[in-house]
């Protein structure tokens, strides 16, 4: 029952942020052509409670402009867009919903694993609310054994699949980005810690492509060429927000952006093969070509 009222509060904040503006009467004419309604019309009443829950779980304001025939809008629109949790929560229920609807296909829908995101995100997202420090076992790929890691932990972040949970490492003094899926024994300690004013987790990845925060690395001019047919891919997914398309022809793309050249961002760069090429910076440009070229005497030897 509480999953069901879930999908009518994504219906009904999807369908007023959708609109920009619509008057209760549009969202019954709505509401009856969707597959949830059962042919019955959303009472007034019961409008207005769907509209004061999804306010509050997904932190949303719907007004009412009276001015203009009592039609209701979202105030805070830009909270909902992009990879905000708003977003991420009503998209994720959409798609509970329709694969709840469409059980029976079980064996021809094929989903991506996130490698310990069940085990150890419910744990760090309970330390994060409490401010309380967590410790844990943290088994790093460039290390033969395990060690023992105490943080305060700030914010989570999910990547190609993957959780990371970012905080300040007692250990290291600074603030460290661990991956969940190799973290072990996530205890919750009794110390407790202030999350700092000035730390902001969309300031502090502005500049990043994906995990890897470099702050003595400096933010570039990137430049890529990119054939006509890829660069369909990164109108849809841009690579990162400041992306934007500053020539276009029927033969490539030039696509400018403002970013920190990580190794995860070069490595994105190599995947896209010869779809993609480096204009600028000079350095980068280099760079990808040298390994290239270390690629192509791997296979040489053949």
């Amino acid at each position: 029952m509480a999953r069901n009222q879930m999908y009518k509060y994504v219906w009904l904040v999807r369908t007023i942020y959708d609109a920009k503006r619509i008057s209760f009467e549009e969202i019954n004419w709505k509401w009856l052509d969707s597959d949830l309604s059962e042919g019955l019309e959303i009472p007034l009443r019961t409008f207005h409670k769907w509209r004061a829950a999804a306010e509050e779980i997904f932190g949303i304001n719907i007004e009412c402009d009276r001015k203009d025939g009592y039609r209701y809008y979202i105030e805070n629109r830009e909270d909902i867009k992009g990879n905000s949790i708003q977003n991420w929560m009503m998209d994720t229920v959409s798609v509970s919903n329709m694969l709840v609807e469409n059980i029976a296909l079980k064996d021809r829908i094929l989903l991506e694993n996130v490698p310990s995101g069940n085990v150890y995100l419910s744990p760090i997202l309970s330390a994060m609310k409490s401010s309380k420090t967590i410790e844990f076992v943290h088994q790093s790929y460039w290390k033969s054994e395990p060690s023992v890691y105490t943080i305060d932990p700030y914010c989570v972040k999910i990547f190609r699949q993957r959780w990371y949970v970012v905080g300040f490492s007692h250990s290291h003094g600074e603030i460290r980005i661990f991956a969940l899926d190799r973290i072990r024994e996530v205890k919750i300690l009794d110390a407790t810690f202030v999350y700092p004013k000035d730390f902001c987790p969309e300031v502090f990845f502005d500049s990043s492509f994906g995990v890897i925060v470099m702050k003595d690395m400096k933010i570039e001019d990137v430049r890529l060429k990119v054939s006509a047919l890829q660069a369909n891919y990164l109108r849809s997914l841009p690579l990162h927000e400041s992306q934007v398309e500053t020539e276009r022809n029927e033969d490539y793309s030039i696509f400018a952006m403002r970013i920190r050249p990580t190794w995860d961002f070069q490595q994105e760069i190599l995947r896209n093969a010869d779809e993609m090429e480096v204009l600028e910076p000079l350095w980068l440009r280099k760079e990808i070509a040298e390994i290239v070229k270390r690629m192509w005497n791997k296979y040489e030897e053949d």
